[in-house]
C-alpha cells in the first residue's frame, strides 16, 4: 500500500492503476529508462482500453522519446486504433500529430516516413501527402531514397495530376536513370509522346544504357520508330527521317521493320515521298525477309490507293483525268508486281554478289531483252571473283560466248572466250572447260583447223613447269596437265590429224602421266586399228607400268585378252609370262577373271597338267564367295579331260576348303558320282562323313538322301548304323541348347533361391525334367520330323520296320531275323 501510494503521488493525478499493474509500475520505478521494461508493461496491457493503453505508451516516450521500438509500435498501435473510423474523423488528425511528434525525434528512420505517407496516401490527403514525401526526401541521406520513391511514385500515378507526376518523374530519373522505360510508359499513358519520344531517343542514343525488362537495343529502337511513325502529329520535336535512317544504318541485319517505320510516317501525308522510300528500301535490304516485308507493305499500299481513288470516282461522278490517273496507278501496280522476281533476285545478289546461280537465273528473268542481257553479263564478270564464286565461274563466260554467238556475232563470242582464257580461275579445270568451249564454237561452224589449233596452245609447255596441285600458281601454268584438253585433242587429232601427230599426242599424255585406264585402252585401240600391233602391245605395257592393282585390272584383261586373239598358241610362253604378271599381286576379287582367262589358253593350246595346275592355283586365289563355282569349273574340266575317277581329289579338296553348305552340296555330288561308278562303300564313307556337318533338324534333305540310298543299297546293319550316326549328330546339336536351357534354368533358380537352398538334389531332378520337356518341345516344333519319320531312336531298330526298308529297295536280298528286339523307330525324345 506505501508503493501504490508513492506511485500515486509522483504520477499524474488523473493515472488509475490496478492491482496487476503493481509489480510492472515497481520495475518502472526502478529502471525507468529501460526500454524492455517499458516494451514488457505494454505487453501486458494489450488487452486495456485504448486510452490507457496510449497513455502508457506516451509516459515511455516522454522518458525514452529517441526509442525507435517504442514509437514504431506506438504508432502502428495508434494506425490499428483508427483503421475503421471514417478519414473524416478527429481521431486521424491525431494520429497525424503523433506521426509528426515521432518525426521529430526519429526524422532518419526510412520505415516511419514510409507508414506515415502510406497513412496519408489512405487519408486521400493529396496535398498533404506530396509535401511530406518531399520532407522525407530532404530528411532521408540519399542512400535510403529507393526506398521512397516507389511509394511516392505510385501515390502520384494514381491520381489525375499529370503535371505533378511529370515533375516527380523528372525528379526520379536525376537519381535513377536507369529507370528511364518506367517513365516513358507513363507519358505514353497520359498522351504527352512528344516527351516521350525525346527521351526514349535519348535512351537509344545513350551506348551505356541497360533496359531493367531486358529490351535491346534494336528493340528500343523498333520501338522509337513505332512511337514517332504512329504519332506523326503529336511528335513535332524530332527528325523522324534522320532517327530511323540512323537505325537503318545501325542494324543492317533488321532494316525491314526500320524501313515501314519510315514509310508509315511519311505516307501520312505524302504518297508519292513514300513511295520513293518503299523504293529506296527494296533497292537497299539485304535479306529475303525484309525484302518480303517491304513489298508486302509497298504492294498494300498500291492496291490501297487503287481502291480509294475508285471509291471516290464513284461517289463523285467518273471524269476523265480520273480515268487517267486511276489507270496510271494500275500500271503502276502491274509494274511492280512484274518486277517481284527481278527485285528478289537483286535481294539475293547483294547478300553474295559472287554467286553464279544466281547470275545465270538474273540472266534468265531479262530473257527478250538483249541490252539488259548483256548489261548483266558484263556486270556478273566483272563482279565474280573466282576464289569466292558459289558456283562454276566459267559458265557465265561461255553463256555470255554463247549469247553473242546466238546472236551471229562470232567475233565477238570469241573475244569473250579469248579474254576468259586470261581470267585466272580457281581451279584449272574451270580453265579447261574454257578452252574446250573455244573447241567446240570452232567445231560447231567447221572451224577444223582453228579448233586443233586452239587445243594445241592450249596444251603447249609453259616456260617453266610447275605442280599441278600448286595453288600459288596461276591456273595458266598448269592447264597443259588437264586431261579434260587433252582428252578432246586426241579425238580431234583422230578426226583431223594424221597418224603420228595423233600418236605423239598420246605419247605425251603417257609422259606427263596424266592418263586414265580409258585413256590407254583407246591408245591401244588406235594402234590397232591402223595395224601397229606391236606399238599396241607397247601402249598396253606403259599403261601397266602406270597403273597398279585393282586400277590396271582393265587394262589387264583388255591386253590379255587381244594378245591372245593375236598370237593365240604361236607365242605361248610370253603369253605365259603375261599371266604370270598379271596375276603377282592380283586381288582375290579380280583373279577369276584372269585365271579363267589363263586355263582357256591352256585348254586351247597349252598342256592338259597346266590346265589342272591353273584350275587347283585358282580355287586358292580367289574371293571365299567364288572358291565354289571355281571348284565346279575345275571337277567339270578335270572330268572332261581325265575322267571322273580323277575328280575324287578335287572334291576331297573342295570338301576340306568350302564352307558347310558348299561343302554339304559337294558331299552329296561326290556320293553321287560314287554310286554311279558303283563304288557303294565309298559313298557310305561320303556320308557318314558329311553328316557330321548336317543338323538333322535344319538339314532333312541330306538325310533323306542318305535313307534313300540305304534302302536302294545298304542292308540291316547299314541302316541301323545310319539311324546310329543321325542319333549321334543330333545330340551333338541339341548340345548347345540344352546348354543355354541349363543356363537360363540356373539363373531363373538362383533368382527365387528356394528349390537350391531346400533340397538340392531335387532340384536338380526338376532341371532334367524342365529339360526333357524342352528338348520334346522343341522337337515337336521341328517340321522336318513331320517329313522324315526318324528322329531320337535306340542303338537298334524295329524288325518291322528294318523290313519295310529293305522289302522298299529289293525283297530278295535282304532276309531279315525274326529274333530282333521291338522298338519303334520314331520315339520321342523323352525316352532316349
Amino acid at each position: 500500500m506505501e508503493v501504490m501510494a508513492r506511485i500515486q503521488r509522483s504520477e499524474r493525478e488523473d493515472l488509475v492503476f490496478e492491482e496487476e499493474d503493481l509489480p510492472y509500475e515497481e520495475e518502472i520505478m526502478q529502471n525507468p529508462f529501460s526500454v524492455k521494461c517499458w516494451v514488457r508493461y505494454i505487453e501486458f496491457k494489450q488487452g486495456a482500453q485504448k486510452p490507457r493503453l496510449n497513455q502508457l505508451y506516451e509516459r515511455a516516450l516522454k522518458l525514452l522519446p529517441c526509442s525507435y521500438k517504442l514509437w514504431y509500435r506506438y504508432l502502428k498501435a495508434r494506425r490499428a486504433q483508427v483503421k475503421h473510423l471514417c478519414v473524416t474523423d478527429p481521431a486521424y488528425e491525431d494520429v497525424n500529430n503523433c506521426h509528426e511528434r515521432a518525426l521529430v525525434f526519429m526524422h532518419k528512420m526510412p520505415r516511419l516516413w514510409l507508414d506515415y505517407c502510406q497513412f496519408l496516401m489512405e487519408q486521400a490527403c493529396v496535398t498533404r501527402t506530396r509535401r511530406t514525401f518531399d520532407r522525407a526526401l530532404r530528411a532521408l541521406p540519399i542512400t535510403q531514397h529507393s526506398r521512397i520513391w516507389p511509394l511516392y511514385l505510385r501515390f502520384v500515378c494514381s491520381h489525375p495530376l499529370p503535371e505533378t507526376a511529370v515533375r516527380v518523374y523528372r525528379r526520379f530519373l536525376k537519381l535513377s536513370p536507369e529507370s528511364a522505360e518506367e517513365y516513358i510508359e507513363y507519358l505514353k499513358s497520359i498522351d504527352r509522346l512528344d516527351e516521350a519520344a525525346q527521351l526514349l531517343a535519348t535512351v537509344v542514343n545513350d551506348e551505356n544504357f541497360v533496359s531493367e525488362v531486358g529490351k535491346s537495343k534494336y528493340q528500343l529502337w523498333l520501338e522509337l520508330c513505332d512511337l514517332i511513325s504512329q504519332n506523326p502529329d503529336k511528335v513535332q520535336s524530332l527528325n523522324v527521317d534522320a532517327i530511323i535512317r540512323g537505325g537503318i544504318t545501325r542494324f543492317t541485319d533488321q532494316v525491314g521493320k526500320l524501313w515501314l517505320s519510315l514509310a508509315d510516317y511519311i505516307c501520312l501525308g505524302h504518297f508519292e515521298k513514300a513511295r520513293d522510300v518503299y523504293e529506296e528500301a527494296i533497292r537497299t535490304v539485304m535479306t529475303v525477309w525484309d525484302f518480303t516485308q517491304v513489298f508486302d507493305s509497298y504492294a498494300q499500299l498500291e492496291e490501297s490507293m487503287i481502291a480509294a481513288k475508285m471509291e471516290t470516282t464513284s461517289e463523285l461522278g467518273r471524269e476523265e483525268e480520273d480515268d487517267v490517273d486511276l489507270e496510271l496507278r494500275l500500271a503502276r501496280f502491274e509494274q511492280l508486281i512484274s518486277r517481284q522476281p527481278l527485285l528478289l533476285n537483286s535481294v539475293r545478289l547483294r547478300q553474295n554478289p559472287h554467286n553464279v546461280h544466281e547470275w545465270h537465273k538474273r540472266v534468265a528473268l531479262h530473257q527478250g531483252h538483249p541490252q539488259e542481257i548483256l548489261s548483266t553479263y558484263t556486270e556478273a564478270v566483272k563482279t565474280v571473283d573466282p576464289f569466292k564464286a558459289t558456283g562454276k565461274p566459267h559458265t557465265l563466260w561461255v553463256a555470255f560466248a554463247k549469247f553473242y554467238e546466238d546472236n551471229g556475232q562470232l567475233d565477238d563470242a570469241r573475244v569473250i572466250l579469248q579474254k576468259a582464257t586470261k581470267v585466272n580461275f580457281k581451279q584449272v579445270d574451270d580453265l579447261a572447260s574454257v578452252w574446250c568451249q573455244c573447241r567446240e564454237l570452232e567445231l560447231r561452224h567447221e572451224n577444223y583447223d582453228e579448233a586443233l589449233r586452239l587445243l594445241r596452245k592450249a596444251t603447249a609447255l609453259p616456260a617453266r613447269r610447275v605442280d599441278y596441285l600448286d595453288d600459288s600458281e596461276p591456273v595458266q601454268n598448269c592447264v597443259y596437265k588437264s586431261l579434260k584438253v587433252w582428252s578432246m585433242l586426241a579425238d580431234l587429232e583422230e578426226s583431223l590429224g594424221t597418224f603420228q601427230s595423233t600418236k605423239a599426242v598420246y605419247d605425251r599424255i603417257l609422259d606427263l602421266r596424266i592418263a586414265t585406264p580409258q585413256i590407254v585402252i583407246n591408245y591401244a585401240m588406235f594402234l590397232e586399228e591402223h595395224k601397229y600391233f606391236e606399238e599396241n602391245f607397247k601402249a598396253y605395257e606403259r599403261g601397266i607400268s602406270l597403273f597398279k592393282w585393282p586400277n590396271g585390272s582393265d587394262i589387264w584383261s583388255t591386253y590379255l585378252t587381244k594378245f591372245i586373239t593375236r598370237y593365240g598358241g604361236c607365242k605361248l610362253e610370253r603369253a605365259r609370262d603375261l599371266f604370270e604378271q598379271a596375276l603377282d599381286g592380283c586381288p582375290p576379287k579380280y583373279a577369276k577373271t584372269l585365271y579363267l582367262l589363263y586355263a582357256q589358253l591352256e585348254e586351247e593350246w597349252g598342256l592338259a597338267r597346266h590346265v589342272m595346275a591353273v584350275y587347283d592355283r585358282a580355287t586358292r586365289a580367289v574371293e571365299p564367295a567364288q572358291q565354289y563355282d571355281m571348284f565346279n569349273i575345275y571337277i567339270k574340266q578335270a572330268a572332261e579331260i581325265y575322267g571322273v575317277t580323277h575328280t575324287r581329289g578335287i572334291y576331297q579338296k573342295a570338301i576340306e576348303v568350302l564352307s558347310d553348305e558348299h561343302a554339304r552340296e559337294m558331299c552329296l555330288r561326290f556320293a553321287d558320282m560314287e554310286c554311279k561308278l558303283g563304288e557303294i562303300d565309298r559313298a557310305r564313307a561320303i556320308y557318314s562323313f558329311c553328316s557330321q556337318i548336317c543338323d538333322p533338324w535344319t538339314t532333312g534333305a541330306f538325310w533323306q538322301t542318305w535313307r534313300d540310298f540305304e534302302v536302294q543299297h545298304g542292308n540291316e546293319d547299314t541302316i541301323r548304323e545310319m539311324l546310329r550316326i543321325r542319333h549321334s549328330v543330333q545330340a551333338t546339336y541339341n548340345t548347345q541348347v540344352h546348354f543355354m536351357a541349363s543356363q537360363m534354368l540356373k539363373v531363373s533358380g538362383s533368382a527365387t533361391g528356394t528349390v537350391s537352398d531346400l533340397a538340392p538334389g531335387q532340384s536338380r531332378m526338376d532341371d532334367m525334367k524342365l529339360l526333357e520337356q524342352l528338348a520334346a518341345e522343341a522337337e515337336r516344333d521341328q517340321p522336318s520330323r513331320a517329313q522324315s519319320k526318324i528322329s531320337f531312336v535306340r542303338s537298334d531298330a524295329s524288325r518291322e520296320e528294318l523290313a519295310e526298308l529293305a522289302q522298299q529297295a529289293n525283297p530278295e536280298e535282304i532276309q531279315l531275323g525274326e529274333d530282333e528286339d521291338e522298338d519303334e523307330m520314331d520315339l520321342e525324345p523323352s525316352e532316349v
